[in-house]
C-alpha cells in the first residue's frame, strides 16, 4: 500500500486549464473521493496519478517515488473504468488472469490469485463465461477482480458504478466499501454523484473549475461547508439560499431579505460576532430543508409562503414554497397536506443555518 501526494499540479489543454495548482495528500489505506460537476477536472487529476496524462506543472508521488516520468505500467496502480474495458473474446477467468500473465506470473500463482479474487467478489461461478453473458453488475465485479489480482499500491476508479441501475448501484457501492476496507488498498475514486461520495469516502475532495474547494470527511462537508458552492453541491434537496443584508431589530441580528426578515439564531449571531460592523453587510443565508419548520397555521417568527409544489418521497415530502422572487424547499411529514396555492408558514431560524459572505461566497459561520 502507499500514500499518494499530489503537489501543486496543473494541467493545461490548448491554453485551457483543466486543473489548477492542485495539492492533496491521500493517506495509506484511505478511500478518497474526488467529487464535483462534469468538467471540474477530477478525471484529469486521476489520469495524472495513473500516468495517462502528464502534469503541465507540479509533481505526483506514489509512496516516496516521484512518478512524473514513470510509465503507467510501472506505477503499480490499477485503474477501474466506467466502461469496464473487458476483453469480449476472453472468459472471466482469462480477463482476470491477463494482467498477471503480462507480468510473468507462473500458471500456479495465476490460478491461486484469480481464485482468491473470485471468492472475494463472489464470482467463482462466472469464471467460464464471457462478458456478453454477464449483467452490468457482474461485469463491474470482473473489472474490480482484474484490478484486485494485481495487488497494486493504489486503486484508481473513474465513475465505475455509473452504468449500473439505481438499485444495483446502491448494492454495489456497499460491497465496494467493504471490499476496500478488507483489502486496505489506498483508493482514489472519481464521481459526480454525491450519494456515492458520502457513502464511500473516508474523505471527500470537492472540486470546482479545476480547484479544490474543501477536503474533509463526508460529515464535515455536509455540516460545515467551506463556501456556498460546497453547501449547494452537497445535500438533496440542495441547500436553500436567501440573499439579503444583515440588520438589527431590538438589539438582535436579522437577515433583511426584502420580502421578509429572518431572525438569526443567537448561537449563529454570537459566532458572527454580534452586530458591530456586520450591520448592513450583504450575505447569503443558507439553510437545509430539514432545518426549516413548516406549518399550515401562522407561527411567530415564520414567513408566509405560497405552495407551488410538493414531492412525496415515501416517509416524507418536500414542500416547495415561493414568496416574491424567493423560493424555499422544506422537509415535512408524509401526511402534511398543502395543495398548490395553499399558504404555509416557514420558520427559517435555525442554529444549523449558515451565513456566506456575498462577494467571496466563503462561509462566515
Amino acid at each position: 500500500m502507499a500514500r499518494v501526494s499530489i503537489q501543486n499540479v496543473s494541467k493545461v489543454f490548448k491554453e485551457s486549464a483543466a486543473v489548477k495548482d492542485f495539492s492533496l495528500d491521500v493517506m495509506d489505506g484511505e478511500f478518497l473521493v474526488l467529487l464535483g460537476p462534469s468538467g471540474c477536472g477530477k478525471s484529469t487529476t486521476l489520469r495524472m496519478v495513473a500516468g495517462l496524462e502528464k502534469p503541465t506543472a507540479g509533481n505526483v508521488y506514489i509512496g516516496d517515488t516521484l512518478v512524473n516520468e514513470v510509465h503507467p505500467k510501472d506505477r503499480d496502480v490499477a485503474m477501474v473504468f466506467q466502461s469496464y474495458a473487458l476483453y469480449p473474446h476472453m472468459t472471466v477467468h482469462d480477463n482476470m488472469a491477463f494482467p498477471l500473465k503480462m507480468r510473468g506470473y507462473s500458471k500456479e500463482d495465476i490460478e491461486k490469485t484469480v481464485s482468491r479474487a473470485a471468492d472475494i467478489l463472489e464470482i467463482s461461478d462466472l469464471l467460464n463465461r464471457r462478458p456478453k453473458e454477464l449483467s452490468g453488475g457482474q461485469r463491474q465485479r470482473v473489472a474490480l477482480g482484474r484490478a484486485i489480482v494485481r495487488n497494486p499500491k493504489v486503486f484508481l476508479m473513474d465513475e465505475p458504478l455509473s452504468n449500473l441501475d439505481a438499485k444495483l448501484r446502491v448494492q454495489t457501492r456497499i460491497e465496494l466499501k467493504n471490499l476496500q476496507k478488507r483489502l486496505g488498498t489506498t483508493t482514489i475514486y472519481v464521481t459526480h454523484d454525491q450519494a456515492e461520495a458520502m457513502t464511500l469516502a473516508d474523505r471527500v475532495a470537492i472540486m470546482k473549475q479545476g480547484m479544490i474547494q474543501q477536503v474533509a470527511s463526508p460529515t464535515d462537508v455536509y455540516a460545515h461547508p467551506a463556501n456556498k458552492f460546497v453547501a449547494g453541491f452537497i445535500g438533496s434537496p440542495a441547500m436553500n439560499f436567501v440573499e439579503g443584508k444583515l440588520a438589527s431589530r431590538d438589539s438582535k441580528l436579522e437577515l433583511d431579505a426584502g420580502e421578509f426578515r429572518i431572525a438569526i439564531d443567537a448561537t449563529l449571531s454570537q459566532s458572527l460576532g454580534g452586530l458591530g460592523s456586520l450591520e448592513g453587510k450583504g450575505v447569503t443565508y443558507g439553510i437545509r430543508a430539514e432545518d426549516i419548520g413548516v406549518r399550515l397555521v401562522r407561527e411567530e417568527g415564520a414567513a408566509e409562503f405560497g405552495v407551488f409544489g410538493s414531492e412525496l418521497m415515501g416517509s416524507e415530502q418536500f414542500v416547495h414554497g415561493v414568496r416574491g422572487k424567493i423560493s424555499v424547499v422544506a422537509r415535512a411529514t408524509m401526511d402534511f397536506s398543502a395543495a398548490i396555492g395553499t399558504k404555509v408558514w416557514m420558520n427559517l431560524t435555525s442554529p444549523k443555518a449558515h451565513v456566506f459572505e456575498h462577494d467571496t461566497e466563503r462561509a462566515l459561520v
